[in-house]
């Protein structure tokens, strides 16, 4: 899980449906990236921190304080999967 995610998307007031559409991608795979299911790439980690305005490192920081893992080959994408 990422707190930092879910706390910058409550601080900015931008629901998870909203920054989909703004990433162009199903809410379904954002959902899964938010909880921690699906690791994104750093470009898709690199735009949700823009559009969220904050450190990409510290948004996609997991609960026990690791930093994200390396993308695997079943990586999330901008774009619905």
């Amino acid at each position: 899980m990422y707190p930092n995610l879910k706390l910058q998307l409550w601080k900015t007031g931008i629901r998870q449906n909203r920054l989909a559409r703004m990433l162009e991608m199903d809410e379904t795979v954002l959902s899964k990236i938010v909880n921690g299911f699906r690791e994104p790439n750093p470009d898709l980690r690199g735009k949700i921190a823009t559009l969220l305005q904050c450190d990409p490192l510290w948004l996609f920081e997991r609960v026990d304080g690791t930093p994200p893992a390396a993308p695997s080959s079943d990586v999330a994408t901008a774009h619905n999967s």
